[in-house]
């Protein structure tokens, strides 16, 4: 692979985070592993508010389309889809953070990635705890190259993001403002243009979200390398 263009692997913790956090990064990068953590239906069949917002009358059935809108929006981007077997908060069946460290530390071997992208872990319970089991890892993977992304729309809640940079650098990860190396070379307006069409795969999230109020999916995207303070001072 070329130094160039790193094999992207990025942790959604949604169907949709990847997208609407990073989708011009992953236009720019055909064959970029997306990996959802929270990707599977709960045990039992239930019913919940975010998917009754979304349009769904059940959460089998908004696990099983929100599955297909995943898949288109990530062929659009040339994405490879990965999902780990785990259920998300409004279900009411969360994992611990070993187990998630441990399924996606397990899942970043059987990969030929070399920089992993996750999410700095902002306002949603299910953000934070995929943030808290990449930081279990981060240490032992420390050769590869890792940078952390703010979340689209959970990013606007007031002082969130500088929170969360100082709670890295208080777990000893230096977080410097930066970009993954550049991947294909691809105009600016095509990468906008291919994540809206992506964006706009995820018709259920938007319609959940309502008109106006995700337009935040479209600002700049922003990323953080991020490196254990040992290896920083190399």
């Amino acid at each position: 692979m070329s130094e160039t263009c790193p094999r992207l692997f990025i942790v959604s913790p949604h169907f949709d985070d990847a997208v609407f956090s990073c989708g011009e990064l992953l236009a720019a990068h055909p064959d970029a592993v997306v990996c959802t953590v929270f990707a599977a239906p709960p045990q039992q069949q239930m019913h919940t508010e975010w998917d009754e917002k979304s349009g769904f009358a059940t959460a089998h059935q908004a696990v099983h389309e929100r599955t297909i809108e995943d898949d288109q929006a990530l062929d659009m981007l040339d994405a490879i889809p990965l999902r780990l077997p785990f259920r998300d908060s409004q279900y009411a069946d969360s994992p611990s953070i070993n187990k998630l460290a441990a399924a996606l530390e397990e899942t970043i071997y059987r990969t030929t990635a070399d920089t992993l992208l996750m999410p700095l872990g902002l306002h949603h319970d299910d953000h934070v705890r995929v943030f808290e089991a990449c930081c279990e890892i981060l240490p032992r993977l420390s050769h590869l190259e890792w940078f952390g992304y703010e979340e689209a729309i959970h990013r606007r809640t007031h002082g969130v993001v500088q929170a969360r940079l100082a709670d890295l650098a208080q777990r000893g990860i230096d977080a410097t403002p930066a970009s993954p190396s550049a991947g294909h070379t691809i105009d600016v307006a095509r990468r906008a243009r291919l994540k809206r069409e992506a964006v706009n795969a995820y018709a259920s999230q938007l319609r959940a979200f309502g008109t106006g109020n995700y337009e935040d999916v479209f600002a700049g995207e922003r990323y953080w390398r991020l490196t254990t303070g040992r290896r920083a001072k190399k």
